[in-house]
């Protein structure tokens, strides 16, 4: 075994010893490698509630390894909590202090090593960009997916879709909670392809978790999946391979190829180039758009597609994915194996890894082209995302386009504008949207509000009858449950002097998606020209005043005042 930090620590801190032996440590354990076991947990939400179990699991394996774990934990929040209040303008800065309590941890401590435990939106991007910024051997286990509810629903169908039904009288309180009783059955992330689903995807993807840890069932495999994870750090301390060895630009190009086969959550655009900078690799919204053009959706998943995420672990989940996109990614980057992707899709071909998912597939009379088809004939010959530019994002803005309807790839609108969520959900409820209006919420950027997403707004507008067909543009961004006409990261920010805060209502607004663009191409319902429209946007920005908005203090501030670009992640780690 490599030379351990833990040691040299207690060699040059002699009090170091006393202290650990004062938590219940034995002189044998002192000697022993020691590993950071940073998680989540916490009673916020399903997807950390469970993790204390998993950490647990991981633990005694590494008992049995001879190193010895010690927990540490700094729980994240549940966007569905925090959505369509002022909590959810802490969301993504979460990430960051997420990432900066483990960091903290693992500096301060005698580590040789960590493995971390999360589930959802923010806490696994946090853990992967700490994982490389530290740069210790280490390990990513995802907690897995919840059970569906009865009838194969989703948390977000139910609590977003009744909530209007009992507020206009078509549904009662009690018929209501029948519904939500049955939303979140068990522990573990959400049962469709968000951000928490997707973001596990990417950390088996970068080769940063076990082949087929990703969406998982939280109740039993994911237990598994701790205990391998603790017999890996011997051999990864053994071989000193260290985030950086794994998560390289080469890993980086092979999950936004699985990203774009998966349809997954638009949110990756923000927290994979977060993760990449911590490595100095740059990905930029180009390197989205590409490979979303040439790699096809071959996974029919909700939201974008049927089968919850259950269903999608059932059939082999991401290390299939992996195997049909073989030709399209590089085979010879190293994950926590300690051997090549190539290498682990061999292993489990012969250990019948493949064979034992269609096993799991007959219990819901599936079989795996139900849910997951070839490249030859997939579900979208274009990936789950399309980057759109114009006059009213020249930096770039992006639409989750796999969840947006066939006649909606092109369309034309008249632009409602407003400074904030808020004031767009009261004017949806007080009926001043009609149907081919395209709603323009601004301010809600990284700098403006610390980028909350605009799941009530976009939620409301596709269970609204006679709304479903509103396109929506936001400097904001998008829960992964997001499904429609819904563009958001509009850069730059309205708050950065983007034109997307000289947009008035009654402008038309074009959204051309096989095109790539989004333009405003007429004011006051008629159509002008763009030398027109070049100078009608050059008058406005010379009258410019930008709005009042509300003051933002403690944490809230930090982030607004020093949150990095949107196209580079919206991090303070630049």
């Amino acid at each position: 075994m490599n030379h351990l930090r833990s040691q040299e620590i207690r060699r040059v801190g002699p009090e170091v010893d006393p202290i650990l032996l004062g938590t219940g440590w034995s002189r044998k354990l002192l000697e022993r490698p020691q590993i950071l076991l940073e998680s989540t947990f916490g009673d916020a939400h399903p997807g950390s509630r469970h993790l204390l179990e998993v950490v647990e699991a991981c633990k005694d394996a590494l008992l049995a390894e001879g190193m010895m774990g010690a927990r540490y934990f700094v729980s994240d929040i549940c966007d569905g909590v925090a959505t369509g209040h002022d909590g959810m303008n802490y969301s993504l800065p979460s990430r960051d202090i997420i990432s900066s309590m483990t960091e903290i941890h693992a500096m301060s401590g005698p580590f040789d090593g960590m493995i971390t435990f999360s589930s959802c939106d923010k806490s696994t991007p946090a853990m992967l960009m700490s994982l490389l910024r530290i740069n210790m051997p280490g390990i990513h286990v995802c907690g897995g997916s919840m059970e569906p509810g009865p009838g194969i629903q989703n948390s977000a169908e139910v609590c977003y879709g009744t909530n209007d039904l009992v507020r206009t009288g078509q549904m009662t309180a009690d018929e209501e909670f029948v519904y939500k009783y049955g939303a979140c059955p068990s522990c573990g992330a959400c049962q469709y392809l968000g951000t928490a689903s997707t973001m596990q995807s990417m950390s088996e993807a970068l080769g940063m978790s076990l082949p087929g840890n990703a969406v998982a069932p939280s109740s039993g495999e994911v237990l598994h999946y701790a205990q391998d994870a603790g017999t890996a750090m011997k051999q990864l301390l053994e071989k000193n391979i260290r985030p950086k060895d794994i998560m390289t630009k080469a890993a980086f190009e092979n999950a936004m190829h699985i990203h774009a086969a998966i349809a997954g959550s638009t949110n990756i655009l923000l927290h994979l180039p977060a993760i990449a900078a911590q490595n100095g690799i740059r990905i930029t919204l180009k390197d989205f758009d590409l490979i979303n053009r040439e790699t096809p959706v071959v996974c029919s998943v909700m939201p974008s597609g049927k089968w919850p995420t259950r269903i999608f672990w059932a059939a082999g989940g991401i290390p299939a994915v992996m195997r049909l996109l073989k030709n399209d990614l590089d085979l010879n980057v190293m994950t926590v194996t300690g051997k090549t992707l190539g290498e682990n899709l061999y292993e489990l071909e012969q250990n019948g890894f493949f064979a034992s998912r269609e096993r799991w597939l007959s219990v819901y009379g599936l079989k795996t082209e139900d849910v997951i088809r070839t490249k030859e004939e997939p579900f979208r010959s274009h990936g789950g995302i399309s980057v759109l530019y114009g006059n009213i994002a020249p930096e770039g803005s992006v639409i989750k386009s796999a969840a947006v309807p066939e006649d909606m790839m092109k369309t034309v609108g008249r632009a409602k504008p407003f400074n904030s969520e808020e004031d767009a959900i009261d004017a949806i409820d007080r009926g001043e949207i009609s149907g081919n209006d395209i709603v323009i919420i601004r301010y809600e950027g990284a700098q403006g509000a610390g980028m909350p997403e605009m799941l009530k707004t976009s939620e409301k507008l596709c269970n609204i009858p006679g709304l479903e067909h509103c396109a929506l543009i936001t400097d904001g961004r998008f829960s992964g449950a997001t499904k429609g006409p819904c563009v958001g990261h509009v850069s730059p920010e309205a708050l950065d002097e983007g034109p997307i805060a000289l947009i008035e209502e009654g402008d038309l607004i074009e959204i051309n998606i096989p095109d790539g663009s989004m333009n405003i191409v007429g004011v006051q319902g008629e159509r002008r020209t763009e030398e027109e429209i070049r100078s009608i946007l050059e008058a406005r920005k010379s009258k410019y005043v930008r709005p009042m908005l509300p003051e933002k203090h403690g944490i809230l501030r930090l982030f607004t005042d020093n949150a990095g670009n949107v196209g580079n992640g919206a991090s303070l780690f630049r």
